[in-house]
């Protein structure tokens, strides 16, 4: 494949663009449209319909011209206005985070896709993904919500808790948070990912109901805006401990009480 044109609204992407695709003329995307077979539409979610329904209208797209976008919570219906215009849709979703440099391409080696297109595209969206080094999974249009929240929750809630972790090991003392963390980080995610709910340890999975108290103490004290995080994360990992049998219904009373007392402080 041969990048033949890009386009860019911020300062920041067409400096990206400048930067990882050289020589690549930088126009508008009505141009791009008319230049390439192949067109990529990667722009935030909330700006996905818009620019479908405005390429469709400029009259920009051509028929046979194939459509593909990056977006995690679109299937290919929200380029229904460029699909009745005779584009080819094709919903092309990298499971990975991006940062905007040269490490970006790395990553899609091995990465999953989740994929959405119309039965007689898929063989050929399947395929741009494996000519890209990913692994393509197949996502029905209705499961796309579900599947971008799944992603959501995983990823961008994990980066949250890391970072407050960080934060409250920083304020207990400790020099390199990110030293201490990263080896117990680690296993603990391979460990979910092989194990699932088995994986799980701590005081809320034994049902340590003082040392949960003391816990939720601690955080009113150095880092009250933690709290309500705590509190839930715990629950939820007190409801799917005990369901999994490694809670015992006796201790998880008191924990769970304890959870309750937590709001009300």
């Amino acid at each position: 494949h041969r990048p033949v044109a890009a386009s860019g609204v911020s300062d920041a992407s067409r400096r990206r663009a400048e930067a990882l695709l050289p020589g690549v003329p930088l126009v508008e995307p009505a141009e791009v449209l008319a230049r390439a077979d192949l067109v990529l539409l990667t722009v935030p979610d909330d700006a996905l319909p818009g620019l479908a329904a405005g390429l469709a209208e400029t009259g920009a797209v051509r028929p046979g011209q194939l459509l593909a976008h990056a977006s995690g919570r679109y299937g290919t219906a929200v380029l229904d206005p460029a699909t009745r215009a005779g584009a080819l849709p094709l919903a092309l979703h990298p499971v990975m985070t991006f940062t905007g440099t040269p490490v970006d391409v790395q990553r899609l080696a091995g990465c999953s896709f989740g994929v959405t297109a119309p039965e007689e595209l898929r063989l050929a969206a399947e395929a741009l993904v494996i000519e890209m080094g990913g692994e393509p999974e197949w996502i029905a249009e209705e499961a796309r919500p579900l599947y971008h929240a799944a992603l959501a929750l995983g990823a961008n809630h994990l980066v949250t808790l890391v970072a407050q972790a960080m934060e409250l090991l920083r304020t207990a003392g400790v020099g390199a948070p990110d030293r201490m963390l990263g080896p117990l980080l680690g296993a603990a995610l391979d460990n979910a990912l092989r194990s699932g709910d088995a994986a799980l340890t701590g005081p809320v999975a034994r049902g340590d109901a003082g040392t949960v108290a003391a816990h939720i103490t601690e955080l009113r004290r150095h880092a009250p805006q933690t709290v309500a995080g705590y509190l839930a994360m715990a629950r939820t990992t007190a409801d799917r401990a005990l369901a999994g049998g490694l809670l015992r219904p006796e201790l998880a009373e008191d924990l769970l009480e304890v959870l309750s007392d937590g709001d009300t402080r």
